[in-house]
């Protein structure tokens, strides 16, 4: 082949479309390669974008709330080798230390520096958030992030729940604070006891849970910051009702959830109406507010302020088998009662002599201002709270782990935390890593439209389409 013949080669139209392509190709290349470099240099934080399941890399309003109001440097020590450590928590905490410049990180490998465990307090592979300010420091495992599984060299793959944001935040909480509450839940009464996701949430809010029988205790714990009944299914005596009385006059914070039960409940009922809260025959049956046809299921209106809509997003809340209650007047004008959460106006209180139609209340409390007078004889204002649910179902783990977006469990810790001086609900749930499913509350017209009318409709549009071109 001669030169000239060469040449020609890449005179040809198809020659010179391919250059063209490589051309284009290279400067292509070029760009994306300096783009990487540019991004390269970007703050990792900003570089990693969450495309979990569950968004577990999300970092709460209520942490971003906590974390804003910081005053305070906090110092974040993760004791564990980092080249070995599940990413999950190592992207967690490059987001959660880029939120504010009062938070720094420091990775210490217990290999190289075995004095360190000594030092923190604390075991290989684990957090330790510390602020200097207060001298509090705290330590976080990170099983207790990973939650469900058997850690290694602080890998998992075996985890079902992520906790980080609940566990920094609630260190974070812990270091910057110095007040602890103490809560007592009743037994003796057919009661269920808390489950682990309420005393987990509450521990988060530095609040410890203790069970008291009142048959057997004289009177209520000094030390008594919130009393819980969760769901009694048979009636307290004369004598408690008079301890709980007793304990509300001087400033009490009370939390009743009512359950199913077929014994007279007098007493307590009668408590209950003294503050105005007067508690329907029957359980209540929602005909527009209910989950998927079953009218016992509830879906409440919920209609929440200030601190009890702490991190309410949804409003999304379900009922099962609840109790219902109207209001009344209290037994003294000093009571203000006052409900956050009702049914539809086509409810009813079924019972086994009757069916009453009407609007009805499934969540209420009642405040009142208290004057009491302290050891050196000087008068104080306290303010005694009674909050009362319709169903103990409310906060029932059973209920609270079928359906991921309830806000159950939010609203019940608002609950708890409002009626405690200087509380915020900073409790957050661990967030699941399995797959989850939407589920539909009170499926109307909108959700007949959208899972079958618009998919026929596309259905059919696609036939007549392809019927049309097929007899062309």
């Amino acid at each position: 082949m001669n030169v000239e013949k060469f040449k020609n080669i890449f005179r040809t139209k198809n020659t010179k479309k391919g250059s063209y392509s490589i051309a284009v190709t290279a400067i292509v290349i070029a760009i994306i390669f300096v783009f990487n470099l540019i991004v390269g240099q970007l703050p990792e934080s900003i570089r990693q974008i969450d495309i979990s399941n569950t968004n577990i890399y999300d970092i709460s309003s209520t942490s971003k709330k906590l974390i804003k109001k910081l005053d305070y440097d906090i110092k974040l020590y993760v004791l564990a080798d980092k080249s070995k450590t599940d990413d999950r928590i190592k992207n967690f905490l490059n987001q959660y230390a880029a939120q504010s410049d009062k938070i720094s990180m420091e990775w210490i490998d217990p290999v190289l520096h075995p004095s360190a465990l000594t030092e923190y307090n604390t075991e290989e592979n684990s957090i330790v958030v510390s602020c200097e300010k207060t001298d509090r420091q705290i330590s976080v495992s990170f099983d207790d992030i990973l939650v469900g599984s058997s850690s290694y060299y602080g890998t998992s793959s075996s985890a079902t729940e992520f906790d980080g944001d609940g566990q920094l935040t609630s260190a974070l909480n812990y270091v910057t604070s110095s007040k602890e509450y103490k809560a007592y839940y009743t037994t003796g009464h057919g009661e269920t006891d808390l489950s682990s996701s309420v005393t987990n949430l509450m521990e988060k809010s530095r609040i410890s849970a203790e069970v008291l029988n009142l048959l057997s205790a004289t009177s209520i714990p000094d030390d008594c910051d919130l009393l819980i009944l969760n769901g009694p299914t048979s009636d307290l005596t004369k004598d408690e009702i008079n301890a709980l009385n007793k304990y509300l006059k001087n400033g009490g914070n009370v939390l009743c959830l009512l359950a199913y039960t077929d014994k007279s409940m007098n007493q307590l009922y009668g408590l209950l109406e003294d503050y105005g809260m007067k508690v329907s025959d029957g359980y209540i049956a929602d005909t527009e507010r209910c989950y998927q046809g079953n009218y016992y299921y509830l879906v409440p209106n919920v209609s929440t302020s200030g601190d009890m809509a702490s991190g309410m997003t949804s409003d999304s809340v379900l009922l099962v088998n609840s109790k219902g209650m109207t209001e009344t007047d209290p037994v003294r004008d000093t009571i203000t009662t006052q409900s956050f959460m009702t049914t539809s106006e086509n409810a009813y209180a079924i019972s086994e002599d009757s069916q009453k139609q009407g609007t009805y209340v499934l969540g209420a409390a009642a405040s009142e201002t208290i004057t009491t007078e302290n050891k050196d004889g000087d008068k104080e204002e306290t303010e005694s709270r009674l909050t009362v649910y319709g169903s103990s179902k409310l906060i029932d783990e059973e209920v609270t782990s079928a359906f991921s977006n309830l806000e159950n469990l939010t609203l019940f810790m608002n609950s708890v935390t409002s009626g405690l001086d200087d509380a915020d609900n900073i409790s957050i749930a661990s967030k699941s890593l399995e797959v989850t499913y939407n589920s539909i509350a009170h499926p109307g017209f909108f959700s007949i439209l959208i899972i079958f009318i618009i998919p026929l409709a596309l259905m059919i549009g696609g036939f007549i389409v392809w019927f049309r071109r097929r007899r062309r």
